[in-house]
């Protein structure tokens, strides 16, 4: 299962993965371009980067700090369902 996260200013959609047993979230990164999409994965909490299809070093970089300073989130969400549900909790506990 796979859970909306961001979508940045340019169209670029960023998703991730429930937790795996090993710890582990993928989060998927996909752009809209002429032609078909760049995209590339990134394997959260090590950070790996697999698959880069597209993509430019400094744009690579760029989603790098997003997915690091949001990463706190993505890990707690992977584990709730995903934001929705997650958000859905809190509106719940008010």
């Amino acid at each position: 299962m796979m859970y909306p996260f961001l979508t940045l200013d340019d169209n670029t959609e960023i998703v991730h993965s429930e937790m795996q047993e090993n710890g582990t979230v993928r989060v998927y990164i996909e752009k809209p371009v002429v032609g078909g999409f760049h995209n590339a994965w990134c394997i959260l909490p090590e950070y790996r980067w697999e698959d880069i299809c597209g993509f430019s070093n400094e744009e690579i970089n760029r989603f790098q700090g997003i997915i690091e300073s949001t990463a706190h989130l993505t890990l707690r969400f992977s584990q709730e369902g995903g934001f929705e549900n997650a958000a859905n909790l809190y509106d719940r506990l008010i």
